[in-house]
């Protein structure tokens, strides 16, 4: 967005003349990304972006009546068609639709539209398309283009295999327009980008931008090797309809062989449009398809003629639009972070940009393979996606953006904290470590942060900033601790005179305070000089923390490779640590979860000497490193167990059990906790909002349980 875009405070611009130029701005900017976007298929910005401008224009045009223009971007629909297809003009204008952001304006709308029952469907972001059916017969598929023409893409649709040719049934109308969108699967989508870059060519942006592309091939054959899909929620010209709601035609569509969604549902009120919208934004990862909101119809065919349509949009219909979850942002560097087991990972940082809720400055990038496939470079406009709650991902760059002063990438060849050389661990692996493992300062930092998780020891106390204070002090000269191996003995005397920068979790880098500066605080003592609460709550959680599971104290050591699974198999298995880290390689990779790699990190790990140095002072210190009255090697096994040699799979949320929970109910019942549903299977656990899971064991066939039915077999 140009800068003289930045949006305007509307109630300065009280000058005919000075909204004049505004609007003139608005026009041509919004203009330019109608075209990039209907005719290009590229994305200059991001849709929030792009409807704040629309919206700003529109209130321009309120505010100033007489600087509406017949082809201004509020009156008309979409953009061209492109000169490479032949135009093919729709029997009826395809129309846009009208936004609102937020219950008050979607109140507003029912309140203008009148009562229900309305109608709620998805919002896929994929491209419209038109088809044209004579007697039952596909004739021809268009775009929508500026609404009244679009562009020829029937010898593309064709090779959809989801489109009917011909429609089943009998007594088809003579003429009748079909609409709909044209989309990939996020399944797909993962799986085309992923060709693309083991060929050396660049991954699309997002799922709408392949599936326009690939619809809009010269050539039908490419368009045919892409997995396109079409849902159809309408129809356009039909002189003679014989249904009376929205909901009935939907039926006769699907009789008709043409694909339709089974997510829609008619409700009564407002308010039950807003549970749908709620409901929906909660699952909108879990579906096969990307999602940029719900449209809300007025079902009744009837009411819907009687309200009629604006000049680009119809008065009984509406988008409710979520909070985006991609958009584009300059990229201002790319910055490396040092892991727990030294492994070094690009990460970008961002001019600071609201996406899913919340303010982004940085995002992932995993390693400097990725950002050479993704074809970034330093200064870009990129586009971002975070999905939910997920890390922050870069998609790619907008290449059309680029002004020649951007540049390449180069991974550092030395470790930013301790300035010790990266290097691959091993042959074949991709990713670049520290190779000073013991006094590299990053590495013991994350490896602290990581022990006091809630999935590995849950000591609450020991979150991100305290790992900094006890590894990274700025006051004393000398850090508590220098190792974990000093975790345990830590007292109240090491604590107090703590004083300690606040580092971002995702990159290690200093956060700011009000001034612009490093944030220092006193983190374990309160303004008078006195302990505070995380101070004490920190010694009691330790002290707690010495008669965790054994497989907790396992995870604790940050051995590569072994995380909470693999950790209670082999303490089931042995026992106690000193049996796992005497065990061969043989004894341990038969363990069921562990396998050769494992079984070679463990033993990697327990040669050298700093590692042992850790055990023998956590076992002073009172750890618990052995469960009590374990038989030995393979005893907790034989016991058996009411799941004894089950495969089991828990999904979704349940209300009884956390993940870990469940997880450690299964094994210490002799079972297997799976992560993936397979002919191995047993059983799944469903709870709510169960996703692909769920769907891969009723595909397979494997018996699915709610919570209540797990407690009683658990109870048996």
């Amino acid at each position: 967005m140009k800068d003289e875009l930045a949006p305007k405070q509307l109630h300065k611009l009280t000058t005919l003349s000075a909204a004049v130029e505004r609007v003139n701005l608005l026009v041509d900017e919004l203009n330019t990304h109608r075209r990039a976007y209907y005719e290009n298929n590229t994305v200059l910005i991001s849709d929030a972006q792009y409807d704040q401008l629309f919206m700003e224009l529109e209130e321009l045009e309120r505010k100033f009546p007489e600087l509406i223009t017949g082809d201004s971007p509020t009156q008309t629909v979409g953009g061209s068609a492109n000169q490479t297809f032949s135009p093919v003009e729709h029997l009826e204008k395809m129309m846009s639709l009208d936004n609102s952001f937020s219950p008050e304006e979607l109140a507003a709308w029912g309140e203008r539209a009148g009562a229900g029952p309305y109608l709620c469907e998805l919002k896929i972001d994929g491209l419209a398309v038109n088809l044209r059916y004579l007697n039952g017969r596909l004739v021809s598929a268009a775009t929508r283009g500026d609404g009244s023409v679009g562009e020829d893409v029937t010898a593309n649709v064709l090779t959809i295999g989801s489109i009917p040719k011909q429609l089943l049934g009998k007594n088809h109308p003579a003429q009748v327009e079909v609409r709909g969108e044209v989309f990939i699967g996020l399944d797909d989508f993962a799986k085309l980008n992923e060709a693309l870059v083991a060929e050396g060519k660049a991954p699309f942006a997002n799922p709408r931008n392949c599936a326009s592309g690939s619809l809009r091939q010269k050539e039908s054959s490419v368009t045919a090797s892409r997995p396109l899909q079409m849902l159809v929620h309408g129809i356009g010209a039909w002189s003679d309809a014989p249904v009376q709601n929205q909901s009935d035609l939907y039926e006769l569509l699907a009789k008709w062989g043409l694909p339709t969604t089974d997510k829609y549902k008619v409700v009564k009120s407002i308010p039950e449009v807003l549970e749908y919208i709620d409901n929906f934004e909660r699952r909108r990862h879990q579906l096969e398809h990307e999602i940029d909101g719900v449209v809300v119809k007025i079902d009744d065919l009837s009411k819907q003629r009687e309200l009629g349509f604006t000049s680009r949009a119809p008065r009984w219909a509406i988008a409710y639009k979520y909070a985006p979850e991609q958009v584009n942002t300059k990229l201002l560097d790319i910055k490396v972070s040092i892991g727990r087991t030294g492994r070094a990972t690009p990460f970008a940082v961002v001019a600071p940009v609201k996406v899913a809720g919340s303010v982004v400055e940085f995002a992932t990038l995993h390693n400097q393979d990725v950002v050479k496939a993704k074809g970034i470079l330093i200064g870009d406009t990129i586009v971002l996606r975070k999905a939910g709650d997920v890390i922050p991902e870069i998609l790619g760059p907008v290449t059309e953006l680029r002004v020649g002063t951007e540049k390449p990438f180069v991974m550092p060849k030395k470790c930013p904290d301790c300035n010790s050389a990266l290097a691959p661990s091993s042959a074949g692996d991709i990713d670049l470590r520290c190779q000073n493992s013991k006094s590299c300062p990053a590495q013991l930092r994350e490896r602290v942060a990581y022990l006091g998780s809630r999935s590995v020891l849950d000591i609450e106390a020991l979150g991100y900033v305290a790992a900094c204070a006890l590894t990274q002090p700025v006051e004393p000269k000398t850090p508590p601790l220098s190792s974990e191996a000093d975790l345990f003995n830590l007292k109240l005397e090491d604590l107090l005179p703590i004083r300690a920068l606040v580092l971002d979790a995702d990159t290690g880098l200093p956060k700011l305070d009000d001034e612009g500066k490093p944030k220092v605080v006193d983190f374990f003592k309160k303004k008078d000089g006195t302990p505070a609460e995380v101070a004490i709550k920190l010694l009691k959680n330790l002290e707690d923390a010495k008669v965790k599971p054994l497989w907790r104290i396992l995870v604790a050591l940050s051995i590569r490779h072994v995380g909470p699974v693999a950790a209670r198999s082999l303490t089931s298995h042995f026992g106690s640590l000193d049996r796992i880290f005497s065990a061969s390689e043989e004894e341990l990779s038969v363990v069921d979860g562990v396998g050769q790699t494992l079984a070679q990190s463990i033993k990697d790990w327990i040669s050298v000497d700093w590692h042992r140095d850790i055990l023998e002072s956590w076992r002073k210190a009172g750890v618990l490193l052995e469960i009590p009255g374990h038989a030995g090697p393979g005893a907790l096994s034989a016991s058996g167990g009411v799941f004894s040699g089950l495969s089991i799979v828990a999904t979704g949320s349940l209300k009884d059990f956390t993940r870990e929970q469940i997880e450690e109910a299964i094994i210490s019942n002799g079972g297997k906790a799976a992560s993936s549903v397979s002919k191995k299977t047993a059983f799944v656990i469903a709870g709510e909002n169960a996703g692909s899971k769920l769907a891969k064991a009723e595909e397979l066939g494997i018996e699915v349980i709610d919570e209540a039915e797990f407690k009683r077999r658990l109870a048996q």
